[in-house]
């Protein structure tokens, strides 16, 4: 039988898929999952291969008692010493290479110090220059009326306090149904929504479909929505100003996160000489919709 190899999990917001029967990671991913690491496990990563390559190369000097002077031989400790020097190219004079084999480590190692500091450089210079995209989504997605017609609404705030530019605004709905055939199957469909796109993106706005005719919710009620297993895909695009570069942010919602009959509560205020001061701390608060 063919041997099934351990599953990869991949998580997409909410949802962990785990592939199994699927290719390996090549070397050549080296790149990308060095640069999928959180900041904990990169710094974990520097550090590892840091004494990796410095434990190595001790070792070889500690192969050869009188390859390097003034280390003992045998001495993992000062070896491993002269090595983190070595890398590092600093040189006390104290130890030096005192054979031909210690010359030809000591060159091996140079070089190799040298690519691994360039590798290192590059990976940390592209996860601080990497732009993101801070915009918050409100916590719940809401169904009620608005200007007399039922809606979707969610709520996004961009936390940057510059503006965002060309941004604009995506809502997928997903359920479950039943084909011809039988059998169930995942389908997906992209809302319109109010407004699609915003030149400029300072604050916080309100994004709102309009369940009709045409929409794929209408005449959905919570059952009907918690029996297909519904759930919403919102995402922002928008360009981050001060480095030029496309940022895009996602959040989805799964049923229990509807909330019925509600709105969003006015965060806006104009103050004087025609600001308008905006509440973050009110970003997720609702309220429910007079005469609902």
């Amino acid at each position: 039988m063919r041997r099934r190899n351990a599953p990869i999990p991949i998580r997409s917001g909410r949802t962990e898929f785990l592939k199994i029967n699927a290719a390996r990671r090549e070397w050549r991913d080296s790149y990308h999952w060095v640069l999928s690491l959180t900041w904990p496990q990169f710094y974990l990563f520097l550090i590892a291969t840091y004494l990796l390559i410095n434990a190595v190369f001790a070792l070889f000097y500690v192969a050869r008692g009188d390859a390097i002077a003034g280390v003992e031989p045998g001495s993992l400790p000062q070896a491993f010493f002269f090595s983190v020097e070595t890398l590092a190219t600093v040189g006390y004079g104290h130890n030096y290479p005192a054979t031909a084999y210690g010359h030809i480590v000591v060159t091996i190692q140079i070089f190799v110090g040298m690519v691994w500091f360039s590798v290192m450089t590059g990976l940390i210079f592209v996860r601080f220059s990497r732009p993101t995209a801070r915009i918050v989504f409100s916590r719940a997605i809401l169904i009620g009326n608005h200007d007399g017609r039922l809606s979707v609404m969610f709520r996004v705030a961009n936390l940057r306090h510059t503006s965002m530019v060309d941004a604009k605004f995506h809502l997928m709905f997903s359920r479950d149904e039943h084909v011809v055939e039988g059998e169930e199957i995942r389908r997906f469909y992209e809302l319109k929504v109010y407004p699609t796109r915003m030149a400029r993106f300072p604050a916080a706005l309100t994004i709102r479909h309009t369940i009709d005719e045409t929409s794929p919710l209408f005449g959905q009620s919570r059952e009907t929505l918690e029996e297909c297993d519904a759930f919403f895909l919102a995402e922002v695009i928008s360009v981050e100003t001060l480095m030029a570069a496309p940022v895009e942010s996602q959040q989805d919602y799964a049923v229990e996160d509807i909330r019925w009959g509600e709105r969003f509560v006015d965060i806006y205020e104009e103050v004087d000489g025609g600001k308008l001061q905006v509440d973050y701390g009110r970003i997720h608060d609702t309220e429910p919709i007079p005469g609902v």
